[in-house]
């Protein structure tokens, strides 16, 4: 599965919880992975600035 699909996958969860506790967890994975997304499009930025 790509990041890209994870996080779609994480807000549509997000929208039918109604547990705290897994909110919480849910909302927990959905940031990890906003982060690691974040990271790599940087990186990938960084790596394109090194090339021209």
């Amino acid at each position: 599965m790509t990041l890209e699909r994870h996080i779609e996958e994480l807000r549509a969860e997000l929208r039918g919880v109604s547990d705290p506790r897994e909110l919480r967890q849910i909302e927990a994975e959905l940031k990890a992975a906003e982060a690691q997304r974040a990271d790599r499009r940087r990186a990938a930025d960084a790596d394109r600035e090194r090339g021209r």
